[in-house]
């Protein structure tokens, strides 16, 4: 059996901006102060790694533990209502077929690897149609690095195989550097697409194991599955 996590930002799709705006709006809530994420790095980061950012940024300290949670349910509020007042969200070329595709197969488990906090990347799967494909994950919510949030995911992937069963290989499907690096360091195989921020040649000095400028070419993108 294969387990194989996608990341959903840049990957699967993209939600014009949604995630930044309803995180802006957020930290004002709270904190008085506009446009507090610009200017941080937010692709292929953990969310609790850039709200850090913000803190340090826009306040000169670290957040409290009690912060972090107000200000994720708070995000989690504002993306919900831009989610739903927007026709922004974007499913990327070949991704609904690859799914289709994957999710029948009988050596093959699919699950979530992404820096969203769960809520969050539940929101955009939701409104995306995708979220059955994904009944488990790692997620920002249970690590701020990428490498542990994918062995959380690998742990979880454990329940969908018999006892004492582990997975042959691992497959991690991102359009990161950060994707790559934590895949590997998580003992994963990498798939990397060029459908977000990182351009191909960018990705390509990372080396991973297969490199794809889009998934529309679904026939070849199931070859390295």
């Amino acid at each position: 059996m294969k387990l194989v996590l996608f990341d959903i930002d840049g990957t699967i799709l993209t939600s014009d901006g949604a995630a930044i705006r309803a995180v802006n709006r957020a930290f004002f809530n709270i904190y008085g102060i506009e446009h507090a994420v610009d200017g941080i790095e937010a692709a292929g980061r953990t969310d609790p790694a850039i709200v850090g950012d913000m803190f340090t940024r826009n306040l000169g300290r670290e957040h409290e533990a009690h912060e972090l949670e107000r200000l994720f349910e708070e995000y989690v509020k504002e993306l919900e209502a831009d989610l739903s007042g927007s026709d922004g969200l974007m499913i990327f070329p070949g991704i609904p077929e690859l799914l289709s595709e994957l999710s029948v197969r009988d050596d093959i488990v699919l699950g979530i690897a992404t820096g969203n906090i769960e809520p969050g990347a539940r929101l955009k799967l939701a409104h995306s149609g995708l979220n059955s494909y994904f009944p488990f994950g790692g997620f920002g919510s249970d690590s701020p690095r990428r490498e542990g949030l994918i062995r959380i995911a690998i742990e979880r992937g454990q329940s969908y195989l018999p006892p004492g069963v582990e997975y042959e290989e691992v497959i991690v499907v991102g359009d990161t550097h950060h994707d790559i690096i934590g895949g590997r360091a998580a003992g994963a195989r990498v798939v990397a697409v060029a459908t977000g921020t990182n351009s191909m040649s960018e990705l390509r000095e990372h080396d991973p194991e297969h490199l794809f400028a889009d998934f529309s070419n679904v026939r070849s993108v199931l070859e390295v599955f």
